[in-house]
């Protein structure tokens, strides 16, 4: 017989949380690999060891869109306008998430990441002599964050003057805690948002240009299934999704290395250790700290413990990624480390489509660091301000002086 899910006393979508996970998580998975936890008035169960996160990513007993369930299950509050961004590749199983997949992924292959390298290496430069022009800077404010942002604008066709609006508004959709009032709070900016982007959708329909945003309004258009909220939820999803996760990942990179000068060193000397150095910064140091959601489509049992159908599930991935069962020395930086069997991209239909190009900025930022000097820029006494929220792990803010 099965045990129900012991009830952890922490918030887990708290900034506070983030500064002492990974203690946490040692505990988790040694005693309680699954766990339940509240999240505002709603239970959702967290999976902490690497073989159950991974099993989770496949596993077809959990659905993403909780609609194909029966019953479904009961759900947070959404206002109205909020309702279309529902939509999105990542909240959808196949069919419709194939479908929706198959539209945007010849825009993130390897071979059209790899064309993108010289515009990444070069807004690097700029992005670094600006920088660089004062005695502090904060690496995510001038650095981490607007990179991936120009990046994916550019993929995307937004103009030049909305990218700060578009990254103000996906931080706020992004970081909103889920209750009501966390909703309302966010629905102004949220509302802006929706509004911004369906504008921009309807002036490519009205003029095409060579952008993403026109051929998926094209693709629509020749009658390839997609529905006007599919199209409102696609741009949104790739818009935020494309830079948020590059940020928290260049941004804890970079921390984490400056805790180890020694490494920066072995990376500065030997160029070639990149490869597999960002692979073991994505595992020890990764931008998201949990899956997105799952629910149970029947009554399971996971590690001994009873998940109810309808439950919500979490796979908590920045604990997986640190399995002493799966990784040597797991709370090392070791920058050589292979195999690397980290879940930081995800596993199965629903692996990060946008992993080529993660990579690719994170690679190119940090050697372009290395170059101007990473191992002489110090951080100040403060400690690094994580932000609050529930699935991405990112920095508010990294002071950096000279």
């Amino acid at each position: 017989m099965t045990d129900p899910a012991p009830l952890l006393q922490h918030r887990i979508d708290s900034a506070a949380f983030r500064q002492g996970a990974h203690a946490i998580y040692v505990r988790l998975r040694s005693d309680t690999p699954v766990v339940r936890a509240r999240l505002g008035k709603q239970d959702v169960w967290l999976l902490a060891r690497h073989a159950d996160v991974a099993a989770l990513m496949r596993d077809p007993r959990f659905a993403k869109n909780p609609a194909s369930l029966t019953p479904p299950p009961r759900l947070p509050w959404i206002p109205p306008p909020f309702r279309p961004l529902m939509r999105n590749m990542l909240g959808l199983d196949d069919p419709d998430h194939a479908r929706l997949r198959r539209l945007v992924q010849q825009a993130f292959t390897p071979r059209a990441v790899a064309a993108m390298q010289p515009r990444v290496e070069a807004l690097c430069e700029e992005l670094l002599d600006r920088a660089l022009q004062h005695r502090q800077f904060d690496l995510v404010a001038d650095y981490a964050l607007p990179l991936p942002v120009i990046v994916i604008a550019d993929m995307l066709g937004v103009p030049e003057a909305d990218r700060g609006r578009f990254a103000r508004w996906s931080r706020i959709l992004l970081t909103q805690s889920g209750s009501r009032l966390g909703m309302l709070a966010a629905m102004p900016s949220i509302w802006r948002f929706i509004g911004f982007i369906r504008r921009l959708i309807r002036a490519r329909q009205l003029t095409p240009r060579d952008d993403l945003i026109s051929a998926l309004v094209q693709a629509r258009d020749i009658g390839d299934a997609l529905s006007e909220d599919e199209l409102l939820a696609m741009v949104i999803l790739l818009l935020t999704a494309g830079h948020e996760t590059t940020a928290n990942l260049i941004g804890n990179s970079v921390l984490a290395l400056l805790r180890e000068p020694e490494q920066i060193r072995r990376l500065r000397d030997n160029p070639a250790l990149m490869l597999t150095a960002v692979e073991e910064l994505l595992r020890h140091s990764g931008p998201v700290d949990t899956t997105t959601h799952r629910f149970a489509r029947e009554t399971l049992e996971l590690a001994g413990t009873t998940i109810p159908q309808g439950a919500l599930v979490l796979g908590l991935i920045a604990s997986a990624n640190r399995d002493q069962g799966v990784f040597e020395a797991p709370d090392r930086l070791m920058l050589e480390r292979q195999p690397n069997r980290h879940l930081s991209f995800g596993l199965g239909g629903h692996f990060c489509i946008g992993a080529a190009l993660a990579r690719l900025e994170a690679q190119v930022a940090i050697a372009a660091l290395l170059r101007r000097g990473l191992p002489q820029l110090l951080r100040p006494d403060d400690p690094p301000a994580w932000r609050s929220g529930l699935v991405l792990r990112g920095l508010e803010r990294l002071p950096l002086a000279l």
